[in-house]
């Protein structure tokens, strides 16, 4: 849930809304340290740790679209698993993913952990339904979560929970990637949010692959050069082809407001991608 640039805070991010100009409101923050930051526009919802990063994007009339192309190609999972019907999230910011999932896969119990209270105080800011018998919001930590909820708990699992500080160290630890494909389902998928400017992206990703062996593919994200989404899932099939993906997007497209088309191409760009190109693991 993090796009970044290293300009001050400007109405316009990397892949912010194209209709986000306009007068900001006053931003609101929460008392504590490390604490989010909300900020509207006319037309948007932001929420940022501080000037130079944007975790979550909400367009005021339409709270359930996925307002960031990140996120737009994270619902790529869809391509792997079309229909889970049990889907954990790590990191909540602004509920993007997970108002998506709520509304578009109604027979999908979902789970959301969020580690910052002051974020899930802000749920009603972004329109985050309330917790009932499909939706529950955990204020717990991720890593943790993982390593005590058990074996085969979920079809899919999302990871994108980014501080003021970025990832947080036990988001990208072995340990977790393998905690993460335990608590998979057989032929459940992971998908990762990670930024290729991150020093210890080159760790996760070996961290990743020492997990999941080469079920995994990578995907660059929608409008941001600095989002690299990483899918893997737990079985020993390969990479479905473009053809295939395309063919269950246009399956899947009257259920769905996201471009699955879209993000099935990114899928198989990233497919091409050498990951060596993102460094050098430090703790090789």
């Amino acid at each position: 849930m993090n796009e970044r640039e290293n300009q001050p805070m400007q109405p316009r991010f990397p892949g912010m809304p194209a209709d986000a100009s306009g007068p900001l409101r006053a931003p609101h923050r929460c008392a504590r340290e490390n604490s989010p930051v909300v900020i509207e526009t006319p037309h948007l919802v932001s929420l940022c740790f501080d000037e130079h990063g944007m975790q979550s994007c909400m367009y005021v009339d339409g709270p359930d679209l996925l307002a960031l192309g990140y996120t737009r190609t994270m619902a790529g999972f869809l391509l792997l698993h079309p229909r889970p019907r049990r889907i954990a999230m790590i990191g909540l910011g602004g509920g993007s993913l997970a108002k998506y999932c709520y509304r578009h896969l109604p027979d999908a119990r979902i789970t959301s952990i969020e580690i910052n209270p002051d974020v899930i105080a802000l749920r009603d800011r972004f329109r985050i339904p309330p917790d009932d018998a499909r939706f529950t919001v955990l204020c717990a930590d991720g890593a943790r979560y993982v390593a005590e909820a058990g074996e085969a708990c979920a079809d899919v699992l999302i990871v994108d929970g980014f501080d003021a500080g970025g990832l947080p160290l036990a988001l990208g630890t072995r340990q977790f990637y393998a905690d993460c494909r335990r608590h998979l389902a057989d032929g459940g998928v992971l998908a990762v949010n990670l930024l290729v400017d991150d020093p210890r992206v080159a760790d996760c990703l070996a961290a990743l692959r020492d997990a999941f062996g080469a079920s995994a593919a990578l995907a660059p994200a929608e409008d941001s050069a600095l989002n690299l989404i990483v899918f893997a899932w737990k079985s020993d099939a390969p990479l479905p082809s473009l053809e295939t993906m395309i063919e269950r997007a246009n399956a899947l497209a009257d259920r769905h407001s996201v471009d699955l088309g879209e993000a099935a191409v990114r899928i198989e760009l990233g497919a091409s991608y050498d990951w060596s190109r993102f460094g050098e693991p430090v703790d090789a």
